[in-house]
């Protein structure tokens, strides 16, 4: 299907030939012997690879600035990032180097950085593409591979590709989806976190515009309250700091003598601290978040899909969550910003970042539809029907802005 189109890896996806660096200083230099089942899927669809893109230390946050390779510059606006942890990727697709680049997603860093760069991501359902390595010792499996895309038809065309090379038979076989549907969604929209925190209104202006373009196309929508309840979001981040903990513990059996968890930049190092203060509290986190993971079905009531933010504000600019920030700053914003996300990670159900505005300075804004588990079509179905009706903008200006 993709025969010959020029592509890169994010740098923590397993290619032969190639280092693993994840963004960490911490990390071993030498070159990887055996390509990850995810990277030969991929190359399988006929993609050339070229190289590894950028990502914050080992994906752990929403912008793509590391002590390794320094800050990672949005095409739409030098100063401001291109979220993460995907943001390299995002990077060279916004920017017309490759029409689609590798990413993948733990707590939204598909969607994430999609949205920052006016692209199109998706975060299928959890099995429909092989995962990645090392998910499968977690506890919660959190992590789904993908692509960042220009165009949903690219999107459509990798996901049924990648089935061809294997399929879960936990679906019914998804084929390829290349039309809008005929069937009138009910869609239940909200712009309010799960921490109670508002939204800028430059996003909810762009959510509540994808709303009016739904039902003029003949949609239901209505708003609904968030279901998402304020615990859940505590309870992941305590979650996520327990991976760079164990890391700590274990990295070196992972990945290598050499390994130098010393190297850890601000953040990591924090939410290491995290999860090692509240590690007495885990068994209690993991039964909290298993038990909403096999609810998140029936959240969506009578709806069939959910539209929110993806993030609560545009683009943030390079240095406000770096690893130069205090990292107490840099929680408090993070979990504010990045506040619409990581539940379909839990849930392992699918969600897709869509381009559809702009704020008031013209950085890009993406709305995030999610669906019930496996329904992956609706939600492909749905973006051939907006991009079909708006036919948006996702190219950056010639000459890119420095102000």
């Amino acid at each position: 299907a993709f025969c010959g189109v020029p592509t890169f890896f994010k740098d923590n996806e397993n290619v032969a030939g190639f280092p693993t660096r994840q963004g960490s200083l911490s990390m071993p230099s030498g070159v990887i012997a055996h390509s990850s089942d995810f990277a030969q899927q991929l190359l399988a669809t006929g993609f050339t690879h070229l190289g590894k893109t950028t990502l914050p230390e080992f994906g752990l946050t929403c912008t793509t600035e590391s002590e390794a390779t320094g800050a990672t510059r949005n095409p739409w606006n030098l100063e401001h990032s291109t979220g993460g942890s995907s943001g390299g990727s995002a990077a060279l697709v916004a920017a017309g180097v490759v029409p689609a680049s590798h990413g993948n997603d733990g707590g939204g860093s598909i969607r994430i950085p999609s949205s920052c760069c006016g692209l199109i991501g998706l975060k299928a359902s959890r099995g429909r593409l092989y995962g990645s390595e090392g998910d499968e010792k977690l506890p919660i499996k959190l992590i789904g591979q993908g692509l960042l895309t220009r165009s949903v038809r690219d999107t459509a065309t990798f996901l049924a590709a990648g089935e061809t090379f294997k399929q879960d038979p936990a679906f019914p076989e998804l084929g390829l989806v290349s039309d809008p549907g005929a069937k009138r969604l009910r869609i239940g929209m909200f712009t309010d976190s799960a921490t109670g925190n508002a939204s800028h209104p430059d996003v909810v202006a762009v959510v509540e515009k994808t709303a009016r373009l739904c039902s003029d196309l003949g949609h239901h929508v209505e708003t609904m309250k968030n279901p998402y309840p304020r615990r859940l979001a505590d309870d992941f981040l305590i979650y996520w700091g327990a991976i760079p903990f164990a890391l700590k513990w274990l990295g070196k059996r992972e990945f290598g003598l050499d390994f130098d968890s010393s190297q850890f930049d601000s953040w990591t190092d924090g939410l290491a601290r995290i999860g090692r203060n509240n590690l007495h509290r885990l068994p209690f986190i993991l039964y909290r978040l298993k038990k909403f993971a096999a609810q998140y079905d029936t959240l969506f009531g009578d709806y069939d899909l959910m539209l929110t933010p993806v993030l609560s504000q545009a683009p943030l600019k390079l240095g406000t969550i770096s690893p130069d920030v205090a990292f107490e700053t840099q929680v408090e914003t993070v979990v504010s910003y990045c506040a619409f996300t990581a539940f379909q990670n839990l849930s392992g159900s699918p969600a897709i970042s869509l381009p559809m505005g702009h704020s008031a300075s013209g950085l890009p804004i993406g709305v995030q539809f999610a669906a019930p588990m496996g329904d992956d079509r609706t939600l492909l179905e749905l973006a051939y029907e907006l991009e079909h009706a708006k036919a948006w903008d996702n190219a950056p200006a010639q000459g890119y802005s420095q102000s």
